[in-house]
């Protein structure tokens, strides 16, 4: 495999765009849980929580996502009406790997208070965005700290700190999902521009990306997931995530490989 820039791919990753972003390829993934939610303002927080629990075997995610949904109707009136107290007793039993009920609660209760300040998530989350900003990163870590302000030093496994130089993939994955808008995205924070959006780097996307040449970079931090981005931003100027979704069902799907985009891509470019 000759190892080449992004850009040189960029015909493979728009005929996986065209063959694959379409809907009928995204279970299994929490994504789906927001095409049920027409009002963006029930689809932020149900992103957000759908996001949050995006980590382990994709069944338990999926099951996971539905126990809190299930328990919350319309979401924002839910919240609005909730206190802290009602929230940690609705989710007594709930546990998904690290994520206990208690922290669900917890953020949720964020939620509510952020909502209470700033009128939505979409509202809080522009109020840090600056022009001048190449991505959307400080306006993240500006979010993150608003909605963990209620967890006082308790573990954060819903919303690391994005200055902490991880590659906070559940953030950007909410940020993906709630800013752009195609066949897959439902979008509603249509006021946040796609260009400054960062690449949710998982496993998948990272051990792709190493194989392409697309980064050298062996750890699957911040300063990858920046690097990558901009290589795709060198194809997509304004949608750097464009194939995102795309390009992790290689790795998600059973019928899919990445080995066989790898070898078209060999071919293409030997061509």
């Amino acid at each position: 495999m000759i190892i080449m820039p992004a850009r040189k791919y960029a015909r493979q990753f728009e005929d996986l765009y065209t063959a694959l972003n379409r809907r009928e390829f995204v279970h299994p993934d929490p994504l789906e849980f927001l095409y049920d939610y027409p009002n963006p303002a029930d689809r932020e927080i149900v992103a957000l929580i759908a996001s949050g629990l995006a980590y382990g075997g994709v069944k338990q995610i999926l099951r996971s996502v539905s126990r809190v949904l299930e328990r919350m109707p319309s979401p924002r009136a839910f919240l609005v009406n909730a206190s802290r107290e009602s929230l940690v007793k609705t989710f007594p039993d709930f546990k998904h790997r690290f994520t206990t009920g208690f922290e669900i609660a917890t953020m949720l209760y964020g939620v509510k208070r952020v909502i209470e300040r700033h009128g939505s998530l979409r509202s809080c989350f522009v109020q840090g965005m600056r022009e001048d900003h190449p991505t959307a990163l400080p306006a993240l870590a500006r979010f993150v700290k608003e909605l963990s302000s209620v967890f006082h030093g308790r573990p954060r496994s819903l919303l690391p700190p994005p200055e902490a130089g991880s590659a906070c993939k559940r953030l950007h994955l909410f940020l993906r999902w709630m800013v752009r808008k195609d066949d897959v995205d439902p979008g509603g924070w249509d006021d946040v521009p796609r260009s400054k959006l960062i690449v949710p780097l998982d496993l998948h996307m990272h051990r792709l990306c190493l194989q392409m040449g697309i980064t050298y970079r062996k750890q699957a931090n911040l300063r990858t997931a920046l690097e990558i981005t901009d290589a795709f931003r060198a194809i997509s100027p304004d949608d750097p995530v464009r194939y995102d979704f795309c390009l992790t069902r290689l790795g998600i799907r059973d019928d899919m490989s990445p080995e066989g985009f790898m070898e078209r891509c060999g071919s293409a470019c030997r061509e």
